[in-house]
């Protein structure tokens, strides 16, 4: 594991990721979703298959995640995040990338895609979130939780917060960070986050607007989700796939059901994490990178 500094929105942010695969191998960047980090059970063997294939794959704590630093800069916090990929991928000089993502990494992949299209040179895209039930409980769980508990007990009491607490059991600078914030000042950056996810007419993604989608020109594929995932809707599939005329729309090579089963068993301690599938991805994901 390495560690780089980053500047997101002119604040210096380190940054945790690893390299996995030959230098020289065609360049791969994985984001999960959620808060969760590369050592989420899926992402690493994902990766090593990937780096088995020949591809070099970037893997990586975003910010507020993982061992990485807190950064509560920019509108939201998957522009945070996306600013973060890009940056990476700069500083590695890792060139033309293929971007790929799930859930809030496929939000991550679109926007860091979109701003920064010379770094991205496929898309891989799945577990969309969208519509107004799957926005609104992205609202919730990364800042209406952590915003509340702050409005009860200052920051000692954001320490509780689901979603922040893998950051900060693994990384004491985070823990810190959070503690030594106004509660009143956190609570707003939570606010302006929250506004991020409030469904548009115009979009299907928080952050992108038709003219980005237009900006997505490289080679995509998008992963179609299932009518039963409330999270990641069928309609936010096929809306992205409409918005990026080029992109391909694939079926997913696991069940149906995958986010409901994955999100009962996960939550049973009957498996080990949501991503456990994603490396049936990598035989897609490696015709998509020879396009």
């Amino acid at each position: 594991m390495a560690r780089a500094t980053i500047d997101i929105f002119g604040h210096a942010v380190g940054i945790e990721y690893e390299l996995v695969g030959e230098a020289g191998g065609q360049p791969f960047a994985l984001t999960p979703g959620g808060r969760f980090t590369m050592d989420s059970p899926g992402i690493r063997e994902m990766a090593r298959d990937l780096a088995q294939a020949g591809k070099r794959v970037l893997i990586y704590d975003r910010p507020n995640c993982g061992r990485s630093d807190v950064c509560l800069a920019g509108a939201s916090e998957s522009e945070n995040q996306a600013e973060a990929l890009a940056g990476l991928i700069r500083q590695l000089d890792l060139g033309p990338t293929a971007i790929v993502g799930g859930s809030g990494g496929s939000r991550v992949s679109l926007l860091a895609a979109s701003r920064h299209p010379e770094l991205c040179s496929h898309l891989g895209l799945w577990w969309i979130s969208g519509d107004p039930i799957g926005l609104m409980q992205l609202a919730t769980y990364y800042c209406g939780e952590a915003a509340t508990l702050a409005s009860q007990g200052g920051m000692e009491a954001v320490l509780k917060a689901t979603s922040w607490a893998e950051n900060l059991a693994k990384n004491p600078r985070a823990k810190d960070a959070i503690l030594a914030l106004d509660p009143d000042a956190f609570i707003a950056v939570m606010q302006r986050w929250a506004a991020a996810y409030v469904p548009s007419d115009i979009s299907p993604v928080p952050g992108m607007k038709p003219v980005d989608f237009a900006r997505l020109t490289m080679p995509t594929y998008v992963f179609r989700s299932h009518r039963s995932d409330l999270s990641h809707t069928e309609t936010t599939s096929l809306w992205v796939h409409r918005l990026i005329p080029q992109s391909k729309l694939l079926l997913p090579p696991w069940r149906e059901d995958e986010w409901n089963y994955r999100s009962v068993e996960v939550l049973a301690g009957r498996e080990k994490g949501l991503f456990e599938s994603w490396p049936k991805l990598v035989p897609a994901l490696l015709e998509l990178a020879g396009e």
